[in-house]
């Protein structure tokens, strides 16, 4: 499979809190926190304001397909929430600069972290594949998780969303190792 890899949910949900714990790392543990309790594409998820994850549920229109898109906020991402002060207002994913996470910089954040988490190349794709794995396992593999992730990730269909999260390829794997 080419792309990037998904990372494992549970390995990287517990990474991201650890690294909530280290202020030199904790708005890149949100951040990860997030992509992998929204699943929304870099640039959307970049541009979230604390006011949005205080909230129950918010609404964006995705940069990419304009469509509107609203995402209910879950508790992993509230307990993260808790290692910041209540009055933090503004982008929620800055630097220790203050300025907002570039692509390039959250994607060398993620090579630099996350590297041998998935097995392949991790970007920043990878959390959106990480949210969509856990979609699929938590909903047993169904086909109804399939064509609600087709709908959130708006594919055209549901084998464009088995190829992106790498499912496709995991059972043609399958055919070979039971022979």
């Amino acid at each position: 499979m080419t792309g990037s890899t998904y990372l494992d949910y549970d390995k990287t949900l517990n990474k991201a809190f650890k690294m909530l714990k280290d202020d030199k790392l904790k708005s890149f543990g949100l951040f990860v926190v997030c992509g992998i309790n929204l699943g929304l594409r870099i640039d959307d998820l970049s541009k979230l304001l604390f006011e949005d994850l205080r909230s129950d549920s918010f609404t964006i229109t995705e940069g990419k397909t304009k469509k509107k898109r609203t995402l209910k906020i879950n508790d992993h991402i509230k307990l993260a929430l808790t290692y910041f002060d209540d009055d933090l207002r503004g982008y929620a994913f800055t630097s220790q600069k203050g300025t907002p996470f570039s692509s390039q910089h959250i994607n060398r954040l993620l090579k630099q972290h996350f590297k041998g988490v998935g097995g392949g190349v991790v970007s920043s794709h990878s959390l959106r594949k990480c949210f969509g794995r856990r979609v699929w396992e938590n909903d047993n593999q169904s086909e109804r998780s399939l064509i609600y992730l087709s709908q959130l990730f708006n594919h055209s269909s549901t084998q464009v969303t088995r190829v992106y999260l790498g499912i496709q390829q995991e059972e043609l794997d399958d055919i070979y190792m039971n022979l």
